[in-house]
């Protein structure tokens, strides 16, 4: 079975040889999609693939993914599972008028989901979550780390 990384670096391939060629390229990118989505459905539900930058401070776990146009109403981040971070969500299609006529549907609808499993060092009851401009921000603080105890041992003779 071919993995998705494996998909990715062909289409990649491709696409840089077509890219002056904006239909070619296009196409390619529609047809790297279908066949993700036969192959790995439970990776490209609605959206392709939610984005989702994860970087770790000092202090914090820090989330960022993009969501642009998405109300957070239309969000949910929630922990699963003990320490899996799920953020998910859905983005409607846009009511048609049958007088309407569309030359090109580029963004994307339906349900999406992201999971990532949490180190054991956060504060699960501290999780905050912000959604500004199009973009979610989700701070997960960590604990502070455990200085070792010492204890010394006095030496007897």
């Amino acid at each position: 079975m071919i993995a998705i990384a494996e998909i990715e670096g062909i289409a990649r391939a491709i696409y840089m040889r077509s890219i002056f060629n904006f239909e070619i390229r296009e196409s390619i990118s529609a047809i790297v999609i279908i066949v993700v989505a036969g192959i790995f459905p439970e990776e490209t539900s609605g959206f392709v693939k939610t984005r989702v930058d994860w970087k770790e401070t000092p202090e914090a776990h820090v989330f960022k993914a993009d969501l642009p146009g998405m109300k957070k109403e239309e969000v949910k981040v929630e922990v699963e599972d003990d320490r899996v971070l799920l953020i998910s969500g859905e983005r409607n299609v846009e009511k048609e008028d049958k007088n309407d006529t569309w030359h090109r549907v580029e963004r994307s609808s339906g349900k999406f989901s992201r999971r990532f499993r949490l180190p054991e060092n956060v504060k699960m009851d501290q999780i905050k979550a912000l959604m500004e401009n199009g973009v979610l921000t989700v701070t997960v603080p960590k604990q502070e780390a455990k200085k070792p105890v010492v204890k010394a041992i006095e030496i007897s003779g």
